[in-house]
């Protein structure tokens, strides 16, 4: 009998390649059932975090419960990453490749206003004032639901093809300009997404007036970046009475102020992707008669596109130096780069749509890019991300319901669950369908 090797090879490499949804299919039902059974851990576990919250880079408490509940996992945490960070390796029991499940652990410097029995109470200082401390962005439940996550797929450790490393970061919200580098680019200078080298990256961001349970992803650009800046003019003081002695820094900045909107609306290609220039502060003066030496703006630009973001930088140190020049006044301009865009591997995205409408049949809506920003984008430099939003909101309240960064920000924890299964069916299918090309890749030998 004659057998041609070549397309019995090609059979079988097809067979494999599909083997890895298959596969991942397969424990998609128990991953449901753990799920399910760990759901009071996991509505417990975010009350815990939501009343006990703590800020950028002082997040140690929250690091003590994390790594506790992961110990109790059979986990062995690695902990002080990038100051207060947690991470934690589970090696399946059969090789494939590595994916990691990132979860933010920081709060915000607001008061709650929210009358819940766990409401924050917690108070700190910030940029040397007291305030009150909240999880206002619902970071609180993505250490729940990335936990609930470990809890699930600890179970059943020896069929998972690959390794999967669990990611507490610190800093999302940023640190203070004074501490430096934090939160996810400071996590990846101390080597977080190697040894073993990270393959594919998911997180998920609760979001507020998306119904509950609702999954939104975007493929390509889809948070902005996010940057700092601060201009600082520089006239000469004199009396309000007689302009002409001096130099008025007020009258320069208004003008440079005014002059920085021409930016997006004449400069910028906003067919393409859009662009925003604010001026968020204007401090200048203490009397009505007084013309100050200085004037102070500070603001921020969001961007999509890497090219674009240069040249809006440039943009606003010309427009400031040539504007002050032209009034006899000085003038310093710092443009502090936060968060780069946020952008879905188009290919990751597209392969692990299916297992998104598989967690959430019918609640899968593409999303319109969105003006924040997120530093989930420093691990997509690292490897191909997929960054998804979920719906935290009845239905009922969609358009009504106070925003992130909120004090009445609420969560409705009926959604949490649908984070854990989303998380732990991303990491499996992925997993799995690597696995099967590896396999495909010794059989075409």
């Amino acid at each position: 009998m004659r057998i041609n090797f070549r397309s019995a090879a090609v059979v079988l490499m097809s067979c494999l390649a599909t083997a890895g949804p298959v596969a991942g299919q397969t424990l998609a039902g128990e991953i449901d059932k753990l799920s399910a059974a760990v759901q009071p851990e996991l509505i417990a576990w975010r009350r815990h975090l939501h009343q006990n919250p703590e800020l950028s880079n002082r997040e140690t408490e929250t690091a003590k419960f994390i790594v506790e509940r992961l110990r109790a996992f059979g986990l062995e945490p690695q902990t002080g990453v990038a100051k207060t960070g947690v991470v934690a390796v589970l090696k399946g029991g059969r090789p494939g490749p590595v994916v990691a499940l990132r979860a933010d652990m920081d709060a915000l410097p607001v008061h709650e206003g929210v009358d819940l029995p766990f409401a924050s109470k917690a108070t700190a200082e910030y940029e040397g004032n007291k305030v009150g401390v909240m999880h206002a962005c619902g970071h609180d439940t993505h250490v729940a639901i990335l936990l609930a996550t470990a809890r699930v797929l600890t179970q059943f450790k020896d069929r998972i093809p690959g390794t999967v490393k669990f990611i507490f970061q610190p800093a999302e919200e940023g640190a203070p300009l004074d501490e430096g580098m934090a939160g996810a680019e400071l996590m990846i200078k101390e080597g977080v997404m190697q040894s073993p080298k990270v393959d594919a990256t998911f997180g998920l961001h609760v979001f507020a007036n998306v119904p509950t349970g609702t999954i939104t992803y975007r493929s390509g650009p889809f948070m902005a970046a996010a940057d700092q800046f601060e201009i600082l003019v520089t006239g000469k003081q004199t009396h309000g009475s007689a302009p002409w002695r001096g130099v008025d820094p007020i009258v320069v900045a208004s003008q440079i102020v005014s002059s920085l909107q021409t930016i997006v609306s004449r400069s910028v290609d906003i067919t393409r992707l859009p662009a925003i220039v604010s001026v968020g502060q204007f401090q200048s003066g203490v009397r009505n008669n007084i013309i100050p030496e200085t004037a102070r703006l500070v603001g921020t630009i969001r961007t999509f596109d890497d090219d674009v973001q240069n040249d809006i930088h440039a943009r606003v140190k010309r427009i400031a130096e040539g504007i002050a020049s032209g009034a006899g006044a000085k003038v310093e301009v710092k443009i502090h780069r936060t968060y780069p865009v946020t952008s879905n591997d188009p290919k990751l995205t597209a392969q692990m749509l299916p297992t998104l409408e598989r967690v959430a049949p019918g609640k899968v809506k593409e999303s319109e890019l969105i003006t924040g920003a997120e530093d989930f984008t420093f691990y997509q430099r690292q490897a191909p991300g997929l960054f998804v939003f979920l719906g935290i909101t009845p239905p009922e309240q969609v358009g009504k319901a106070p925003a992130n960064h909120s004090p009445l920000f609420f969560v409705d924890e009926a959604a949490l669950p649908t984070g854990v299964r989303a998380l732990a069916n991303l990491a499996i299918d992925y997993l799995s369908s690597g696995a099967a090309k590896t396999d495909a890749t010794k059989a075409g030998r």
